[in-house]
């Protein structure tokens, strides 16, 4: 298969870089590791000024109506530059939930203030240290309103659409229900905890709901089949998020290689490292390759989305791990200090890698994909 982006998108990623790179250097992003700032507010408005945020949203609910390769593209550049911003969040998970199962409505009330910046989503599924599964989720769903809590949600500390896997409460007490996604907005009946995660950056919290009025975002009973199709979607962008930052950090340690002497030689001639970068180069490769794919399955919903996106997954989440972990390691002494970036990599790879469920759940995906393929 030949495919590449169009000379239009890769001219909309040109500028996007060029945004990130004037309006979110990493003073921008410091500010919001120490806690200065729950995420960068102007870079989020920038980037809705540009139209971006709405690349995938139709234009009838006020988006650009552009299609998915451009927001890849997006997410590219905005993992290169570790823009900590709530794309994922608000636009992987919320927007693409409402816009897969929500009704006119539905989507009609939230979409057009998604794609404009103007309201903030999330999704909160995880109650607990250990991986979700179907039969795990506590939280209920009453007559309308939520009542339990959720361990963490990315940018839940400002979130104002709460996109909630829950179950209703089954008439038969010993019978529990299947679960389902609704919506809530955050009000006075959900509190918010900052939760300390590796990257601070991503504005993570815990969510306690007391009797928060909801209602149910496509067909009740299904909330677990429609987060499979949600994660499968959610993940091509992710990819190309870790994608850009493991290109941003392979960079790093070559440039940094060239200028760095010792023995009277730039380090980068030491054949050591020389196999290090060349192993961070080719993992980038095979995630690009794949990530590729996935974008094209992804713009085309094609049949095999699930085995793309888990195919792209894999790859970028080892490439992004390999990479931020390997630059720290040619940098030297000078690769673990706090004025270094490296550990900025490092921190948001690792994030990144637990976002949508660890590696070893994507490898089983992978495996599941391929079996049914065969």
């Amino acid at each position: 298969m030949n495919f590449d982006f169009s000379d239009d998108q890769k001219m909309v990623q040109a500028q996007v870089q060029r945004f990130l790179r004037d309006k979110c250097g990493s003073p921008v992003v410091r500010q919001a590791l120490e806690g200065e700032a729950a995420y960068a507010r102007d870079v989020w408005q920038g980037l809705a000024a540009m139209g971006l945020l709405g690349s995938a949203i139709p234009d009838r609910y006020d988006g650009a109506g552009a299609g998915y390769l451009g927001l890849c593209l997006v997410a590219r550049e905005v993992g290169a530059s570790l823009a900590p911003v709530p794309l994922a969040a608000s636009i992987y998970l919320a927007a693409e939930a409402i816009l897969l199962f929500g009704s006119d409505q539905q989507k009609e009330k939230w979409l057009p203030r998604l794609a404009k910046g103007e309201a903030l989503g999330t999704l909160a599924v995880t109650e607990s240290t250990e991986e979700a599964r179907e039969g795990s989720i506590g939280m209920a769903c009453a007559k309308g309103r939520l009542t339990g809590a959720k361990l963490v949600a990315p940018y839940g500390q400002v979130a104002d659409l709460l996109v909630v896997l829950a179950r209703a409460d089954s008439a038969n007490a010993k019978q529990k229900a299947a679960a389902s996604l609704y919506l809530a907005e955050a009000d006075a009946t959900v509190q918010r905890e900052p939760v300390a995660t590796i990257d601070p950056t991503t504005g993570s919290a815990s969510l306690a709901f007391a009797a928060t009025p909801a209602e149910v975002l496509g067909a009740e009973g299904q909330g677990w089949a429609q987060l499979a199709r949600l994660y499968d979607r959610a993940a091509v962008l992710l990819a190309f998020e870790q994608l850009g930052g493991a290109q941003k950090a392979l960079d790093m340690a070559v440039d940094y290689a060239k200028e760095r002497y010792a023995f009277g030689r730039p380090i980068g001639s030491f054949q050591a490292l020389k196999h290090m970068m060349a192993d961070m180069y080719v993992a980038l490769k095979l995630a690009e390759s794949n990530c590729y794919y996935a974008a094209w399955a992804l713009e085309n919903d094609a049949p095999d989305l699930p085995l793309a996106a888990a195919t792209a997954r894999v790859a970028a989440t080892q490439a992004y791990q390999l990479c931020s972990r390997d630059s720290i390691q040619v940098h030297g002494g000078m690769g673990f200090t706090w004025e270094f970036d490296c550990h900025l990599h490092y921190r948001r790879s690792n994030y990144l890698a637990l976002l949508l469920g660890g590696l070893s759940t994507w490898e089983d995906k992978l495996v599941a994909a391929l079996e049914q393929a065969a």
